[in-house]
């Protein structure tokens, strides 16, 4: 599988959304986004942005080169995205979790 294809599995994925409803909002029968995210058929540049905007991504991220970034680097943009979606008072407590996390525990 291409390295564009795991991360429009993932992103999609991420966004909450079927292969069969990505498919309806690109007017695409659902294999076709089946063999897109299997690596089995190209994907075009107007492709590329459309689902780059459907799942909140930028094109520059799906489009990277094994070795640009790191599968760390993938995992907190997309916590990024998740705590977006998070109500102000539910984004303060897990900032304030993190916080905790990172403070040095004490020896006993």
């Amino acid at each position: 599988m291409s390295r564009v294809a795991e991360r429009l599995r993932l992103a999609r994925e991420q966004a909450g959304l079927s292969q069969n409803q990505v498919a309806g909002i690109l007017g695409k029968h659902r294999p076709t986004i089946s063999e897109i995210e299997a690596g089995r058929r190209r994907v075009s540049a107007e492709e590329i942005a459309a689902f780059a905007d459907i799942y909140e991504v930028s094109a520059t991220w799906l489009l990277e080169r094994e070795g640009e970034s790191t599968d760390q680097d993938d995992r907190i943009q997309l916590a990024a995205r998740e705590l977006a979606k998070l109500r102000p008072a539910d984004l303060d407590r897990v900032l304030h979790l993190l916080g905790t996390m990172r403070e040095p525990r004490r020896e006993r």
